[in-house]
C-alpha cells in the first residue's frame, strides 16, 4: 500500500478534532483562509465565534520546517475575521502511521509532539516537545485561542472605566448622598470608594454582558444604542428586564437595583461612561473571558485584608478543578444527563472562578466523549453548581461568569447565594457560610429588594429551601479558596479591629466579638482552629457536605500542611480520604502562591472522601511544581503531567529524588509519595525543589543518616527536642499585662539583673554566643511572679524565625542566663553540657537541615516556628552522646564562640560553617571524611532549596566549600 500523505493525515485529524470541538468550524487543506496570503494553506485551522484563530502546521517526523511554517502563520489574518492568529500548534506525525490502513484509527493512537507558537514570539514549552493524543491537542486549542495580552489589555480598559464611573458617584457625596447610602445598604457594605468601584463594576459588567446577549437574542438592543439616548436609565433598564424574560438573574437583577436606586442625571452619566467601556472591551475580543471582571472585582475590594478573599488566578483553578474532577469515579463523561446529576459547591464563591473552571472540566470531557457542551448548561445553572458569598457583588459576578459559559442558552433558577453576615435587624449576628457548620442551621439571605436577586432565581427562596438545597454528605465536589484570616483577637494598628476575620463591613468591636464568639460555638466537634484562621472553619464545612466517595479541592496556605495549628485538619485527610494530592510551588516570592497577592506560599490539596468498604491510605502524592503556571495551556500540561505518573518515588526511599514531570525539556514538577500519618507534627515534603532533600531530612528525622550519593545508612541517635529538653515561656508570659507577666522590656545595661535575648539583629547574630538585647525590669507589685517566670530563663535561645537570607544561626547561646524574647524562645536543659552541644548541632548542616523541614516555609526565605511545635524539633540525642562526645561539643563551641558565620542561604560556601560541619561530623559524631563530603554535597543542594534562599542572588565570587 502507498504511505499516506501529509494532507490525508492532516483530513484526517481534522475529522477527529470535530468530534471533539462542536462549537468550532475546523478546516484542512483549504486555500483562501489567510486574507493577505490567498495562495497559502494553513493545514488545519480552528476557529469559533468567540475565540481567537488557531493554526496546527503539521509533518512527519523528523519534520525540520514545521515549526518555520508554523511562525508564518502567526500574525495572519483570516478571511471573513477581524481576529489575527495569535497562536499556531506544530505537530509532527510518528512517521510510521504514513503506512497505517486507517490513518484515523492511527492518528486517535498515535503518541503526537506538539509546541505552541504565540504572536509575541513566546514558545511552549521552552524547549523540547510536549506529548499526546488527539484529545490532547483539542484540550490545547481551546486553552491558547483566548490570548492573554487581550484580556490583559481589556482588564487595564474595563480598570480605567469603572474609576473614572465611580468618580461620578464620589461627586454625589454632597448632591446625592441618600441614594449612595441606599446603594451600599444594597451591597452589604459602608458607602465609601470601595462601594461606588464595586457599584460600577457591576454596571459595567451587566453592559458587557448586554452586549453579547445582543448578538445572540433578536430585540435585545446593544448597550451603545440604550445609553446614547436622552434617557440612558430608562432605556437600559427596559433593555435589561427584556433580558430578565430570557433569565440571567444574577447578571442584570442587582444592576437594575442599583440603577434604581439613581437619580435620572448621575444615571445617565455611569452608563454613558461605562457603555464606552464596553464597547472597548468588547472590541478588544476578551469579553468571552469569564475571569475578565473577577479579576477586576479583586482589585477594587479593599476589606481583602480582612474578608482576605484573594482571586484565585485563573491557570490555578483550572490545575485544581482538573485534578479534582479526574478523582470523581465513575462517571459517563459521555451522557449530559449522568454529568447533570453531579453537585459541585463553592462555598466562598468570590467571583465564581472556581465554580467556573469545574464547570470546565465537565464540558471539556463531554466534548472528549464526542458530546456538545451546550446540551449541559441548563442542568449546570439550575441544579448542579453551587456557590455562596457574603457579597452581593461577589454573587453577581459569579452568576455572570457561569451565564457566560452559554450565553445564548437561558435558564429558570441558580443555586447561588447571598447569606447574611454581621448585625442583623433582629440584634443577632450572622457569619455567612460558617453558619453552615452545623447542621440543619437556617440559612438567612441577604436582605435585598428582590428574591432573585438574592439566589438568581425567578421564584422566592425562603431559608428552609436553602438548607434542603445544602443538606450534608450531598456533594460530589467541594472546591474553595477559603478566607485564610484568623479571628485570633488582636487590635490593629489601623483601626478598631479585635477579630480580624469579622472586621469587614466596617463592623465595630462589639459586631466582632460576637461573630467570633457565634464561630467558636458553632465550630465546637469541628476541625476548626483559631489559629489556623477561617480556612480550617471551611475545611470542616467541606467534609461535612462532601459525599462519601466526592471530592474536596482547597486552596489553602503552606501551613495547612507543616502549620501545627493545621494538625486536626491534617489527621481528617489522612484518616478519612484517599487518593490524597498536594501541590505546592518550589519558587519565591508571587510565583509561589497560587491566588493573586497572598505574598506567602500556598498548597493545592485535593482528596477523595472514604467510602463504607474503604480504607485510608495513610499517603499523599506531594507534587512540586517548578513554578507557578502563568496561564492555562501552562496548567494543563502540569496536570498531565502529573495524572501520569503511576508510581512515584517514596519518601522514606532513600536519597534519590522523586519522579520528574516534564514539559518538553523543562522540569514541571517533582513528584513524591509520602505518609501522612504524620499529622501532628507536619508533612514535610512539600515545596521540595529537590525531593533528595526532603529524603535525607525525613530519614535523619527517624535515627538514620541517608546522604545523596553515599549508597548506604548510618545510625544516628535522634529525638524531639521536648524529650530532651523543656521549652520556654512565650515572650508575652515575661511582659504582657494580660498574662500576668512580671517584667517590662527596656534597652540592655550593662550588668542587667535580668537580660534578655529579645529581637533579630542580623548584624549582631554572626557568632554563636551573643550578647542580649534588652533587660527585664520588675513591676511593681509583681515581685512575688519574678522567680516562677525566670526559672524558665536559659543559656540556648532557638530561632523562632529564622531567615535564611540574612540570619546565621539557628540556635544562640548566651553567656549568662537570659530571657527568651519574640525571636529567641528559651531551651532548658537539665544538663549544662548539653547546651553547647546543642548550639554546635543546632547550627552546623544538619541541624539547619532539621529546622527547616520542622518549619512553615510559608515565607520566601523564613522557617518560622511555634514555641509549641519546636518541642517537635528532630534534634541530635545529647541523652545518647559519650562523655567524650559531649566534652567535644565543648571544645567545639570554644573553636567557635568568635568564629563568624554567613547567613545560612550560603552555608555551603562558607568556610566556617564548612569547619563546623567537619568539626561536628568528624570530631564530635565520629564518622569519616567521606561522610563529612557528603554533608557538603547536602548543604549545597539544601542552599539550592528556594525556600532557603528566596531568590537572593548569592554573593560574586562566593564558591563551594568543602
Amino acid at each position: 500500500m502507498p504511505r499516506q500523505t501529509e494532507p490525508s493525515a492532516n483530513n484526517a485529524l481534522r475529522d477527529i478534532l470535530r468530534r471533539m470541538l462542536p462549537g468550532c468550524e475546523i478546516h484542512s487543506e483549504t486555500s483562501r483562509i489567510l486574507r493577505d496570503y490567498p495562495g497559502k494553506r494553513p493545514d488545519v485551522l480552528i476557529t469559533a465565534s468567540d475565540r481567537a484563530p488557531i493554526v496546527i502546521e503539521a509533518e512527519y517526523e523528523p519534520a525540520a520546517q514545521v515549526e518555520d511554517d508554523a511562525a508564518a502563520r502567526l500574525a495572519q489574518p483570516i478571511s471573513g475575521q477581524s481576529r489575527r492568529v495569535e497562536a499556531a500548534i506544530a505537530l509532527k506525525y510518528p512517521d510510521e502511521i504514513a503506512d497505517a490502513y486507517d490513518l484515523h484509527a492511527a492518528i486517535s493512537n498515535a503518541r503526537l509532539s506538539y509546541s505552541v507558537l504565540y504572536a509575541d514570539g513566546a514558545r511552549f514549552p521552552a524547549s523540547g516537545w510536549l506529548h499526546g493524543n488527539p484529545a490532547d491537542i483539542a484540550d490545547l486549542t481551546r486553552l491558547v485561542s483566548i490570548p492573554q495580552r487581550e484580556v490583559d489589555a481589556a482588564a487595564q480598559t474595563l480598570e480605567f472605566g469603572i474609576g473614572r464611573a465611580a468618580g461620578v458617584m464620589r461627586d454625589m457625596t454632597e448632591t446625592a448622598p441618600v441614594p449612595l447610602a441606599d446603594i451600599a445598604q444594597l451591597l452589604g457594605m459602608e458607602n465609601g470608594p470601595q462601594t461606588h468601584r464595586m457599584a460600577c463594576a457591576i454596571i459595567a459588567n451587566a453592559l458587557i454582558f448586554q452586549d453579547r446577549i445582543a448578538d445572540l437574542h433578536p430585540g435585545v438592543k446593544r448597550a451603545q444604542l440604550t445609553c446614547a439616548t436622552a434617557d440612558p436609565q430608562r432605556e437600559t433598564l427596559a433593555a435589561w428586564r427584556e433580558i430578565l424574560d430570557v433569565n440571567y438573574y444574577p447578571v442584570f437583577i442587582i444592576g437594575i437595583d442599583i440603577l434604581n436606586n439613581m437619580g435620572s442625571y448621575h444615571a445617565a452619566q455611569i452608563l454613558r461612561l461605562l457603555a464606552h467601556t464596553a464597547s472597548e472591551v468588547n472590541a478588544a475580543g476578551a469579553a468571552n473571558s469569564r475571569d475578565l471582571v473577577g479579576l477586576i472585582f479583586q482589585r477594587l475590594i479593599s476589606d481583602r485584608k480582612y474578608l482576605a478573599t484573594f482571586y484565585t488566578l485563573p491557570a490555578s483553578a483550572a490545575l485544581l478543578a482538573r485534578l479534582a474532577v479526574a478523582k470523581l469515579k465513575g462517571v459517563n463523561w459521555a451522557d449530559p444527563r449522568a454529568i447533570g446529576r453531579l453537585r459541585a459547591a463553592d462555598f466562598a464563591c468570590g467571583t465564581g472562578t472556581l465554580l467556573a473552571a469545574v464547570y470546565d472540566q465537565f464540558a471539556s470531557r463531554h466534548e472528549r466523549a464526542g458530546g456538545d457542551a451546550g446540551n449541559l448548561h441548563i442542568a449546570m445553572m439550575e441544579d448542579a453548581l453551587y456557590g455562596c458569598d457574603v457579597m452581593p457583588s461577589a454573587v453577581h459576578i459569579t452568576g455572570a461568569t457561569l451565564s457566560g459559559m452559554q450565553p445564548r442558552i437561558g435558564y429558570s433558577n441558580s443555586r447561588l447565594y447571598t447569606l447574611a453576615y454581621g448585625r442583623q435587624d433582629d440584634g443577632d449576628v450572622k457569619i455567612g457560610s460558617l453558619e453552615l457548620l452545623r447542621s440543619g442551621a437556617a440559612m438567612t439571605l441577604f436582605n435585598t429588594s428582590d428574591p432573585a436577586m438574592r439566589t438568581g432565581s425567578v421564584g422566592e427562596e425562603t431559608a428552609a429551601q436553602i438548607v434542603a438545597d445544602i443538606p450534608d454528605g450531598s456533594f460530589d465536589i467541594v472546591i474553595m479558596n477559603p478566607p485564610f484570616t484568623s479571628n485570633t483577637k488582636h487590635r490593629d494598628a489601623d483601626g478598631n479591629v479585635l477579630n480580624a476575620a469579622f472586621a469587614a463591613f466596617g463592623a465595630s468591636i462589639e459586631d466582632q466579638d460576637d461573630m467570633a464568639a457565634r464561630l467558636i460555638r458553632l465550630a465546637r466537634g469541628s476541625y476548626y482552629h483559631g489559629h489556623a484562621g477561617l480556612g480550617s472553619a471551611f475545611a470542616s464545612i467541606a467534609h461535612k457536605k462532601v459525599k462519601p466517595g466526592g471530592v474536596i479541592a482547597f486552596v489553602l496556605p503552606l501551613t495547612a500542611v507543616n502549620g501545627s495549628s493545621w494538625a486536626k485538619f491534617r489527621e481528617l485527610i489522612a484518616t478519612e480520604y484517599t487518593d490524597v494530592t498536594v501541590v505546592s510551588i518550589a519558587a519565591n516570592d508571587t510565583d509561589m502562591s497560587f491566588s493573586s497577592d497572598t505574598g506567602i506560599a500556598e498548597c493545592l490539596i485535593i482528596a477523595r472522601k472514604l467510602e463504607s468498604d474503604e480504607k485510608p491510605s495513610m499517603r499523599a502524592r506531594f507534587v512540586s511544581a517548578a513554578r507557578r503556571p502563568f496561564d492555562l495551556a501552562q496548567a494543563h500540561i502540569l496536570t498531565n503531567g502529573v495524572l501520569a505518573v503511576d508510581s512515584a518515588r517514596t519518601l522514606e526511599g532513600g536519597p534519590f529524588g522523586g519522579v520528574i514531570a516534564h514539559a518538553g525539556d523543562d522540569r514541571a514538577a517533582e513528584i513524591l509519595d509520602a505518609p501522612t500519618d504524620g499529622y501532628r507534627t507536619g508533612w514535610g515534603a512539600a515545596r521540595i525543589h529537590d525531593a533528595s532533600v526532603a529524603q535525607t531530612a525525613y530519614s535523619l528525622s527517624n535515627g538514620s543518616l541517608q546522604l545523596p550519593g553515599t549508597h548506604r545508612a548510618l545510625d544516628l541517635p535522634m529525638a524531639l527536642l521536648g524529650e530532651i529538653g523543656r521549652r520556654g515561656l512565650d515572650s508575652q508570659m515575661f511582659i504582657s499585662e494580660a498574662h500576668n507577666g512580671p517584667f517590662t522590656k527596656t534597652p540592655p545595661m550593662p550588668n542587667a539583673t535580668y537580660p534578655a535575648l529579645w529581637n533579630h539583629n542580623a548584624r549582631n547574630e554572626t557568632r554563636i554566643v551573643c550578647e542580649p538585647d534588652s533587660q527585664l525590669m520588675v513591676r511593681i507589685g509583681m515581685e512575688g511572679r519574678v522567680g516562677q517566670v525566670w526559672d524558665t530563663a536559659s543559656h540556648c535561645h532557638i530561632n523562632r524565625e529564622f531567615t535564611f537570607g540574612s540570619q546565621a544561626l539557628a540556635v544562640a547561646f548566651t553567656e549568662r542566663v537570659s530571657a527568651g524574647g519574640t525571636a529567641w524562645p528559651n531551651v532548658i536543659f537539665n544538663d549544662a553540657r548539653f547546651d553547647y552541644a546543642f548550639a554546635v548541632w543546632g547550627n552546623s548542616t544538619l541541624g539547619l537541615l532539621m529546622h527547616w523541614w520542622r518549619s512553615t516555609r510559608q515565607q520566601s526565605s523564613k522557617a518560622a516556628i511555634t514555641i509549641r511545635s519546636a518541642e517537635t524539633l528532630p534534634t541530635l540525642d545529647l541523652r545518647a552522646l559519650t562523655d567524650a562526645q559531649l566534652a567535644a561539643a565543648r571544645d567545639i563551641f570554644d573553636d567557635f564562640r568568635d568564629r563568624e558565620l554567613q547567613p545560612a542561604y550560603i552555608a555551603d560556601a562558607d568556610p566556617n560553617r564548612a569547619l563546623l560541619d567537619r568539626r561536628v561530623v568528624c570530631d564530635m559524631l565520629g564518622f569519616d571524611q567521606s561522610v563529612y563530603a557528603a554533608v557538603r554535597g547536602l548543604a549545597a543542594k539544601w542552599c539550592a532549596e528556594p525556600s532557603v534562599h528566596g531568590g537572593k542572588p548569592r554573593p560574586k565570587g562566593v564558591k563551594f566549600e568543602v
